[in-house]
Order: structure tokens, then C-alpha cells, then sequence
């Protein structure tokens, strides 16, 4: 039996409404685990915000992966190993922030446990750390705050601003980082040349899967990349339409077990 590996987008595609795996889901997917195959966790959640799903479906035990922070650092989870990791260049935040501040624009990274927003939180702002289960400490000055690898920052803006914000920040911003959607009203900036497609590549290069035995799962912007380059793409039932577009299969939603359906129809 050849290895496959399920690649798992977390916000509405592994979890359903309500943030949980369901039962059905769950069952699912430790039964590909006990078969050997391999489930890795690719998100734009920090590592600290994946790891309830880390433990639920038990990948130090079999092994699984994460590709946290859109790909910007991915590791082992039985072994702990950093397989790949690169930072925000340093020297682009000021000119971030004084776009942000400019545009009124929310503005936020995160350290180890914590979200670190650069201005008074909005609802999105305060959304991210809910789900990631993290608190919120407003920088008075974010610049010389942020004294840590950087792995992804985030802006958030309302849906009818963020379509234009994000083309503005890729004509300042494009040479130095790389700048998309994660969802209508997150604006990720990541280090250049990092998505989780070139990232799953990297990782799939190194623990010896082919292309070709990767089934990727996603529903937003960000998961466009992964579903290219998986030998079966998967679009939610929920996902955006851009991403069913470029999908080889459309699963159920994520409120109604669509993973089951992958799993029987690919694994």
C-alpha cells in the first residue's frame, strides 16, 4: 500500500460551524491514521491555535504534520522537528503599519501564546484570537514590540475594502513579502515566495510522498495553492467559488461531514 497524505485546511474544512470535528469526522480520519497514511494540519492559525486538533486526532502519536502560519513554519508533530521556517522580513513592518494606520486597518502577529495587536482590537482582530484560544496584548508601539520572528501578520478590513487594500499592499509590499486573502476580511502577509502549496511541496519532498498520493482539502484563498498542487484538490462545499473552480473534486460542506465523502471516495 502506498502512503497518501490527507492535507487539511482547520477553519471550514476540518471543523465544522462550530469549530469542532464532528464524531463522523473524527472515526474518519484515525482510521486512515491506523492504515498509515498521513493527515497534515495546513492553516493560517498559529501553531499554539492548531494544537487542540493536534491532540484530537492524536498526530504525535502517528505522526502527523502542521503547516502553521500559511506555511511559513512547518514541523513534525511526534518528533517536534522544524522542517521549514522562514520570517517576515523585519524591515518591511514600519512601512505595514503606517499603511494600516493610514487605511484604518486592524494590524496583528502573534507570539508563542498570544495575539499582539498593533492598534485597539476590532471584531476580527478579536475573532482570530478566540478561535486560537489566545489572549490579546495591544503593542503601544507594535514596531519596537515585535522583536521576534515574525511568521505571518495579518490586517483586517471589511469585505467591500479588503479586495482593494490587498492589491495596494501587493504593489508596495510584493517585492519583499507575499500578500493574499485568507478569508474576505484577512489580509495575510507572509514571507516572500511562502504559501502552503510551495510549503506541502517542501514537505512532501522531505518525508517522501509523491504529488500524486497528496489529496488536499481547503475551502478559502489561501488554500488555492495546495489544491494545485496536490494529485486530487478538494473544494468544501462551503469553499469560495474561486477555489471550486480550480478543484478536481467539490466534497459536502464542512457542517455535513464532506471529509467522510473524501475519505471513502480517495482513501
Amino acid at each position: 500500500m502506498k502512503t497518501k497524505a490527507l492535507v487539511l485546511d482547520i477553519d471550514g474544512t476540518l471543523t465544522n460551524s462550530l469549530k469542532e470535528i464532528t464524531q463522523a469526522t473524527k472515526e474518519a480520519l484515525l482510521g486512515i491514521l491506523e492504515k498509515g497514511h498521513k493527515i497534515v494540519l495546513a492553516s493560517g492559525r498559529p501553531a499554539f491555535g492548531m494544537g487542540r486538533y493536534v491532540r484530537e486526532l492524536e498526530l504525535e502519536k502517528y505522526g502527523g504534520y502542521v503547516l502553521s502560519h500559511n506555511g511559513a513554519r512547518v514541523f513534525d508533530c511526534r518528533s517536534g522537528e522544524v522542517i521549514f521556517e522562514k520570517a517576515v522580513p523585519p524591515e518591511v513592518l514600519p512601512g505595514i503599519y503606517e499603511f494600516a494606520m493610514k487605511n484604518g486597518c486592524g494590524l496583528a502577529t502573534h507570539s508563542d501564546d498570544t495575539v499582539i495587536s498593533a492598534f485597539e482590537p476590532d471584531r476580527y482582530v478579536s475573532w482570530e484570537a478566540k478561535i486560537n484560544g489566545m489572549p490579546i496584548y495591544r503593542a503601544e508601539d507594535f514596531v519596537e514590540y515585535v522583536d521576534f520572528p515574525v511568521y505571518k501578520c495579518f490586517m483586517t478590513a471589511e469585505e467591500q475594502r479588503s479586495a482593494v487594500l490587498e492589491k495596494q499592499l501587493q504593489d508596495l509590499f510584493g517585492g519583499m513579502v507575499s500578500v493574499y486573502r485568507s478569508e474576505p476580511y484577512f489580509i495575510e502577509i507572509v514571507p516572500r515566495h511562502v504559501d502552503k502549496g510551495d510549503s506541502l511541496r517542501r514537505l512532501m519532498e522531505t518525508v517522501g510522498i509523491e504529488h500524486g498520493n497528496v489529496v488536499s482539502c481547503g475551502d478559502g484563498f489561501n488554500d488555492i495553492s495546495m489544491i494545485r498542487y496536490a494529485g486530487v484538490g478538494v473544494a468544501m462545499g462551503n469553499a469560495v467559488e474561486v477555489l471550486k473552480r480550480e478543484a478536481d473534486y467539490i466534497a459536502e460542506s464542512n457542517d455535513a461531514d464532506g471529509l467522510v465523502q473524501v475519505i471513502r471516495n480517495f482513501f
